[in-house]
């Protein structure tokens, strides 16, 4: 046994006199002890929430090591060497000081699991089609002002896609290749429409776009059969498409703070709904269609100044549904 002699006391997780795990979160380190090099069978890193401000390039050199969490730390470039690490699949480097990443990057093959949120980043790296098994990707709250159309080549992407928080003004078409993704997240950015081609991501459950400055949603939205929620408020919406009445399987509509001023007939085929929020809509009408969704626990309509009071929203109320006006 080598190596770990200056690492904090108790950091070092043992199998059989064998270090597996390194696990310092909080322990304010400014660097990485050398003799970690030494700590040859490392399978997990976690230094979350330290001070570090360099990674050594020793860690390249770790041949069993398959997760190394950085979260929270004072890093503001990555050796370019780590692209060379055999065996790693998670890799956690939000909340530090990047503002770019090394290309090299993207020659970690195997890698499951990227976070980059909260760092400066401008872009990501050309060369992300590479990272061709990567299932969880959360980027958000840089300053991202374009996705790379490769992006679209991340198809093993099955959990979540997280783009909060940048200036994108707009979304590639190759992101409808997504066709595994589970979650999109692309709020508090600059978008002013989506791509057709959103209609290809079959598997999408959750979509959050709230916050944006979207004036219509496209028609294709309708192709989503497996979207359950779907968060646009804040945005610039006047009407929706009449393919919103396809989300059959749609429980969580919120639409708050758009100037809506028109709602199809077809919300009526949401047979699924539960939840709807319209506050702050511009409706003056609201369609009867609503007294008929099945399944609808709450409507929302805060702010709202209909011409008149529809009687069904009574009825709405003696069958269990929350009515907010």
């Amino acid at each position: 046994m080598s190596g770990g002699r200056d690492v904090p006391a108790g950091a070092l997780r043992r199998v059989r006199g064998t270090a597996v795990a390194l696990e310092a979160p909080g322990a304010q380190l400014a660097r990485l002890p050398e003799s970690v090099a030494g700590l040859r069978g490392l399978r997990r890193i976690d230094l979350d929430d330290n001070a570090l401000e360099h990674l050594p390039a020793f860690l390249a050199d770790l041949p069993r090591l398959h997760t190394l969490l950085l979260y929270r730390n004072r890093l503001s470039t990555v050796p370019p060497e780590l692209g060379a690490a055999p065996a790693l699949k998670r890799l956690s480097l939000g909340a530090n000081r990047l503002q770019a990443l090394p290309e090299t990057l993207c020659d970690l093959r195997g890698l499951r699991c990227l976070n980059l949120a909260e760092n400066a980043l401008t872009r990501l790296p050309e060369g992300i089609a590479r990272l061709h098994r990567l299932r969880m990707l959360d980027a958000g709250h840089n300053r991202l002002t374009e996705l790379p159309a490769d992006i679209g080549a991340l198809t093993a992407l099955t959990d979540y896609l997280y783009l909060n928080g940048n200036r994108l003004r707009r979304l590639p078409p190759e992101l409808g290749r997504l066709r595994r993704l589970d979650y999109l997240g692309a709020t508090d950015n600059l978008l002013t429409g989506l791509p057709d081609t959103i209609g290809d991501m079959a598997s999408l459950r959750e979509l959050r776009i709230y916050r944006n400055r979207l004036e219509r949603l496209p028609e294709t939205i309708g192709g989503l059969a497996r979207l359950r929620e779907l968060h646009a408020a804040g945005n610039r919406l006047r009407s929706l498409p009449e393919s919103i009445g396809r989300l059959e399987g749609l429980r969580h509509l919120d639409l708050r703070g758009n100037p809506l001023e028109h709602l199809p007939e077809a919300v009526g085929g949401l047979v699924n709904l539960t939840h709807l929020d319209l506050r702050g809509a511009r409706l003056r009408r609201l369609p009867p269609v609503l007294a008929e969704l099945p399944r609808l626990q709450k409507l929302d309509l805060r702010w709202t100044k209909p011409d008149r009071r529809p009687g069904w929203l009574g009825a709405l109320r003696r069958r269990g549904c929350v009515v907010l006006e």
